[in-house]
């Protein structure tokens, strides 16, 4: 059977430098980092992304992030960090298994944050009515 490059690295069938690793998730150093630190958290079962995985596993890594963060933080030094996941191409989901970024961040580290467009009360409203309804 043909796995994808994370459930790879979940067998230990690749080398990876795990920082974590439980019955649930696995967690290791990104090979291309946007910042020293930069760590991925996986959950072992495969999902394509967030919306295919169980809630259990999402949990998990949640769980592993919290864990993790302090002791990526401390050795690099850094103030905060960002976690987040990329789910789909469009948002710039590459390796197709649910996965979150926790990249440490520095105060000052040029690295900038998504622009915001801005809203209208009435444009945030109507926005949100749309969105309840496919709820």
């Amino acid at each position: 059977m043909d796995f994808c490059l994370f459930c790879k690295i979940v067998a230990h069938e690749i080398p990876a430098t795990i920082l974590y690793e439980d019955d649930s998730t696995i967690a290791f150093l990104d090979i291309n980092p946007v910042k020293p630190g930069h760590t991925l958290v996986v959950p072992k079962v495969h999902g394509a992304d967030f919306r295919e995985s169980q809630v259990h596993d999402l949990t998990a890594v949640i769980e592993t992030a919290k864990k993790i963060a302090p002791a990526i933080l401390k050795t690099v030094g850094a103030q905060g960090f960002n976690f987040s996941s990329n789910v789909g191409a469009a948002a710039g989901q590459v390796i197709f298994h649910t996965h979150f970024h926790l990249i440490p961040r520095h105060n000052g580290d040029g690295l900038v944050n998504w622009p915001h467009e801005g809203a209208t009360q009435e444009e945030l409203a109507e926005l949100g009515n749309k969105i309840r309804v496919q709820l």
